[in-house]
């Protein structure tokens, strides 16, 4: 079983492996879902042994959060890392982001009552709004930390000149941002200011949206207008082609594993030094033990390296 890693200079401690719960009454994101599923998602990570939930009041504008909390009631909070986001100010059929310092606060004392808990391991500010410092939005999660109703205080979808002005006080403790095998944007200049920062790192879309479990043979795929593959570069032309033929590669150390292609790429996050905790989503409690089971499997140096360069694409 992989080590349990720290979250950035907070007392935070979590499995290298979370549950992305955005299919767990994401209705706005997912159709047709099914919460009894959701709910039995997140009951087989936690007995996985999987501890952070990484959630978000986007996720169904709050049902997420409403969802895991009656979970959570049959759990030791103490044992379960909570990480949530909100951002969102939701005006009938209108969406706003709201960096200000007042809205924060509103916005952690809302999840922590959709979430049945009186403090969150992870507070993430979503999405950063075109208004406010962001010295000042992070000044207030600082204070709200100092209260004890936030551990750590993260940010996502921040630019590196935003984070930097965010992280001024040195208060940031963990950033969450899109990464993959195949969108790897954040190693040249992000990742070096993490890592002199000490500043944690989480990546969102690390199966590519399924690309990179092996389901896709290099046949070419149609998805609906409102899918969001649909218009992905990845998914069409000859980048689909090579990125399916890259995965094709790793059935070798897959079967070495006795392990599936998803768990051997999510094996690869585990391992990488620039990441602290990869949480992919899963719309099912099988997905989710599956994933789980890439705790245990441990990449060689070779075997990392040889799907690190299958995918310098």
């Amino acid at each position: 079983m992989s080590q349990n890693v720290k979250i950035g200079q907070s007392d935070v401690v979590s499995t290298p492996l979370g549950f992305g719960t955005n299919a767990v009454g994401g209705h706005n994101l997912f159709p047709d879902l099914d919460e009894q599923a959701g709910m039995d998602s997140v009951r087989a990570a936690l007995n996985s042994g999987i501890t952070m939930l990484d959630t978000a009041f986007a996720y169904g504008f709050g049902r997420s959060e409403e969802l895991i909390g009656k979970v959570l009631k049959d759990y030791d909070r103490s044992k379960v890392v909570i990480a949530t986001k909100g951002a969102q100010i939701v005006d009938g059929d209108q969406v706003s982001i709201s960096n200000k310092p007042a809205d924060l606060e509103k916005f952690v004392k809302d999840s922590l009552k959709r979430l049945g808990t009186d403090y969150l391991d992870i507070f993430y500010i979503h999405f950063p709004d075109d208004q406010t410092p962001k010295d000042e939005a992070i000044a207030k999660l600082a204070e709200l930390k100092k209260q004890g109703l936030i551990k750590a205080i993260g940010v996502s979808n921040f630019s590196l000149d935003q984070l930097k002005e965010a992280n001024k006080n040195h208060d940031v403790d963990i950033v969450e941002d899109q990464y993959s095998l195949v969108h790897r944007d954040a190693e040249k200049e992000l990742f070096p200011y993490l890592e002199k920062e000490n500043i944690s790192f989480v990546p969102f879309f690390p199966l590519a949206s399924g690309l990179l479990t092996g389901k896709y043979d290099g046949s070419p795929v149609n998805f609906p207008e409102n899918d969001l593959r649909s218009d992905d570069p990845n998914f069409s032309g000859s980048r689909f082609h090579a990125i399916t033929e890259s995965v094709k590669n790793l059935q070798p150390i897959a079967d070495n594993h006795d392990a599936t292609i998803a768990q051997v790429v999510l094996a690869w996050y585990i391992k990488n030094p620039d990441i602290t905790v990869v949480i992919p989503g899963a719309k099912s409690p099988d997905q989710v033990r599956s994933n789980a089971k890439a705790m245990n499997v441990a990449l060689s140096d070779e075997e990392y390296n040889t799907i690190d360069n299958a995918f310098r694409l």
